[in-house]
């Protein structure tokens, strides 16, 4: 990403009362899935791609973790993290992902929540994190679905007569590549993969996948939104746990 649209400061307001909801598809769904599959923590070395606000940058440290870099190419987002969410072994570093291969350590976790799907060639950036990770070293992240990225013309719901959803389109999902979407107003670019395609990439990579999961609401979440429902016919986000072979 060349300019990163969370530093469009009408974005970052809009996204950031999105986040502030603590009844977030967020809160609610994603990053309690991604947390049950997060390892032994204790005194390891963490990478968060994508920190954004740094909240998970600080649970890392709170779960034993000696040292966590989080990277962003967020202003806005770095801005928050260091007011909200310093701490003296939590290095906060604003970098494009793209540039990783910088970095000059090793981690034996490297953990990134939605932000693969911003990232156009995904081969690299599967192989600058396989020469970051220790032997034995840990991938976990989420990114948005390829059944919610693949439409080239955004999702397109059937509806009974009364408005309520059926069932989703599912089209162009072979054609890998870049997606324009509009969201809060401002035009966000994405790119699609098939899951074939993002598995074979791990596994080319010398990773094994220890875990997949495309996370949907319980009984609970249901009663605090209803709406999440929809997530049983097009889940929002895909979840991979995978370790390095070498």
């Amino acid at each position: 990403m060349i300019k990163n649209v969370y530093d469009d400061n009408l974005f970052f307001q809009e996204y950031s009362k999105i986040r502030d909801n603590v009844d977030s598809y967020n809160d609610l769904i994603e990053q309690p899935a991604m947390k049950k599959l997060l390892p032994d923590l204790d005194g390891k070395k963490v990478l968060d791609l994508g920190c954004g606000n740094g909240n998970n940058c600080v649970d890392f440290i709170r779960r034993g973790a000696k040292k966590v870099i989080g990277v962003d190419s967020s202003l806005n987002m770095l801005d928050v993290a260091m007011i909200k969410n310093s701490h003296p072994d939590i290095q906060y570093t604003k970098m494009d992902i793209n540039e990783i291969s910088s970095i000059n350590e090793k981690f034996d976790l490297v953990y990134s929540s939605l932000v693969f799907h911003y990232i156009k060639d995904y081969k690299i950036l599967i192989s600058n994190i396989r020469k970051l990770l220790k032997p034995q070293g840990i991938l976990l992240y989420s990114q948005e679905h390829p059944n919610t990225t693949a439409p080239k013309n955004g999702c397109i719901w059937t509806k009974d007569e009364d408005g309520n959803k059926l069932y989703s389109h599912l089209s162009d999902y072979m054609y890998s590549g870049k997606r324009e979407v509009k969201w809060l107003s401002t035009n966000v670019e994405k790119y699609h993969r098939s899951i074939s395609e993002i598995i074979n990439i791990l596994i080319d990579e010398k990773f094994s996948i220890e875990k997949i999961i495309e996370p949907v609401p319980d009984e609970y979440i249901l009663n605090k939104r209803p709406d999440m429902i929809d997530e049983f016919h097009r889940p929002t986000s895909i979840i991979i746990k995978a370790q390095i072979n070498i």
